[in-house]
């Protein structure tokens, strides 16, 4: 009897088992996205009282090294944010920008997470945990790699538009607030609450604006960009230039490699400033 029992309950079993995993039945199974994949931007800073003129430009060694023209592409920044900075201080920031040649403002919500001792799988997975995985295509995630620290950045890119401007001028507050209210995305609104990020851009102030200048070359076959950043010195008293080399590439190992040979490349040439870029900080801070 006992025999025939265990014989049966044998059969139960294996019926189970074929039945859960036969044709027409497939259990639930929970399947996490995948991490995103970012690019990376080595950013370095250089020695302003070395690749400055008096006209802080670019001097013409400079641009001859790296086969820049004379010419510059202009950009007008600001930062929108609460006095608190309640934006900035969660970790995100949310800046407008026109572009020389461009006819809209570009609008950006960034979302950084800080990268400790070099692990960017950790970063990754951090932002994948709050919402942010390879399924989402409306973000860019980008490695930002300084000279010593690295920061992991998700950023949604729009465009808008207001009549009334043109040349450089950015928006009046209001219409900047209009503008990137309008366009928040849904998980920088909904960051802390529904609705969170709307709020803070309609008590939100400006932080800038700063004109920018980049000019555009070449070094050891990557393209290279250095931007000069004309910023509210601590003091609140007068302009502290920053200058800052970087280039993109969709590569970790290039990242690492190149950003190593760049550094010795401008510690030879002696415009090399062993800082790390902090622009965004520093407008926050200071404006």
């Amino acid at each position: 009897m006992l025999k025939r029992l265990l014989t049966t309950a044998t059969l139960v079993a294996t019926l189970g088992t074929a039945l859960l995993s036969g044709a027409g039945f497939q259990p639930a199974t929970a399947h996490a996205a995948s991490n995103m994949v970012p690019d990376y931007e080595v950013k370095l800073l250089m020695n302003p009282s070395a690749v400055l003129g008096s006209d802080f430009k670019l001097t013409s060694t400079v641009l001859t090294t790296f086969s820049m023209p004379t010419t510059v592409t202009k950009m007008n920044v600001a930062f929108l944010d609460t006095n608190a900075k309640n934006i900035y201080s969660n970790g995100w920031s949310t800046r407008i920008r026109k572009m020389e040649g461009e006819s809209d403002f570009e609008l950006s919500y960034k979302k950084r997470y800080a990268i400790a001792n070099g692990d960017i799988t950790a970063a990754l997975t951090q932002a994948n945990n709050e919402g942010f995985d390879s399924g989402d295509t409306n973000y860019e995630a980008q490695v930002e790699w300084g000279y010593q620290n690295k920061t992991l950045s998700i950023t949604r890119t729009k465009s808008g538009s207001k009549s009334g401007y043109s040349g450089m001028d950015l928006p009046s507050l209001s219409d900047a607030r209009s503008l990137m209210v309008n366009n928040a995305p849904d998980k920088f609104n909904n960051w802390l609450y529904s609705g969170w990020g709307t709020s803070m851009l309609q008590t939100s102030r400006y932080y800038g604006p700063v004109l920018a200048k980049r000019s555009i070359g070449t070094w050891s076959g990557l393209q290279l960009y250095i931007e000069v950043w004309p910023i509210l010195n601590a003091a609140g008293t007068g302009t502290e230039y920053v200058v800052e080399a970087s280039f993109k590439t969709a590569s970790a190992t290039t990242a690492s490699s190149k950003h190593d040979e760049l550094i010795a490349y401008l510690q030879n040439k002696g415009w090399f400033l062993a800082q790390d870029s902090l622009k965004t900080q520093l407008i926050m801070d200071r404006y």
